[in-house]
């Protein structure tokens, strides 16, 4: 259920760089129509806020979804609209987006001491909630979508809780792409297909990662950013780093190579 719509309907332009590797079968750009929600999940008792970002194009029948998750930022309001520049870049070129606020100000915060992968677990265990709520509710009330070839994009926390729900639920989701998690370990699998760009500066805890033998095997895609750090991999991004990781994203998402 929803309890309001609680910003208005307008148009934005957006220009971003298609990845080079297919640039001869580049896809056409499409203003964007962004959009706010606040869901409720009655059974956690919960608001889930939401931004929307879709193509405004009669052309795209059935967008692909792509959900966003942010990363973890002391439960500050507003922290799912930080990565608007790949939302909106994603959009222009025909993905329906959604990102999501996964913290409220209610929320007690993260531990900073102990073992992350233990202490962070509560956290991603709620974020995979609100990403299943999320993703069943535009079922409902978006139909068009196409709900087979599903895309998490998560960012450090969001990247974790987003590759726990690759281990959960892998049959909902066809990619999970990971903007340096560094906590929950990467499904070993062909499906869903798993991306991951790489900071320079913040390596991944030991297992996150798998070894290079299985990553070839499992068509498990890494790829390290040498001019990015861990934190600028949001709307503080230069531009050009904004260019670098929204190209690589639209290359993961035009993939097709493990389909």
């Amino acid at each position: 259920m929803k309890l309001a719509f609680i910003a208005p309907l307008y148009l934005v332009l957006i220009f971003c760089f298609a990845p080079s590797v297919k640039a001869q079968t580049t896809q056409p750009t499409y203003q964007v129509k962004e959009d706010s929600m606040l869901l409720w999940d009655k059974t956690r008792n919960r608001s889930i806020p939401v931004e929307i970002y879709l193509p405004n194009t009669t052309q795209i029948k059935h967008p692909q979804l792509v959900i966003i998750s942010h990363g973890y930022n002391n439960n500050r309001e507003g922290t799912y609209k930080y990565y608007s520049s790949i939302a909106n870049c994603l959009a222009a070129h025909g993905y329906f987006v959604a990102s999501i606020q996964h913290e409220l100000e209610t929320d007690s915060l993260v531990p900073s001491i102990g073992k992350p992968y233990v202490v962070r677990m509560s956290n991603w265990v709620r974020g995979t909630e609100n990403i299943l709520f999320v993703i069943n509710d535009l079922k409902k009330t978006h139909k068009q979508l196409d709900y087979k070839h599903v895309t998490l994009i998560g960012h450090s926390n969001g990247g974790d809780m987003s590759m726990l729900f690759a281990h959960k639920y892998p049959d909902m989701i066809d990619k999970v792409i990971s903007l340096d998690n560094r906590r929950m370990p990467m499904p070993v699998v062909k499906h869903p297909h798993i991306y991951s760009l790489r900071s320079s500066d913040q390596p991944a805890d030991e297992g996150v990662i798998p070894s290079p033998e299985l990553q070839k095997h499992m068509g498990i895609t890494i790829v390290k950013l040498p001019n990015t750090i861990h934190n600028d991999m949001a709307d503080n991004a230069t531009e050009a780093q904004r260019k670098e990781i929204n190209n690589y994203l639209l290359t993961f998402l035009n993939d097709e190579t493990n389909n």
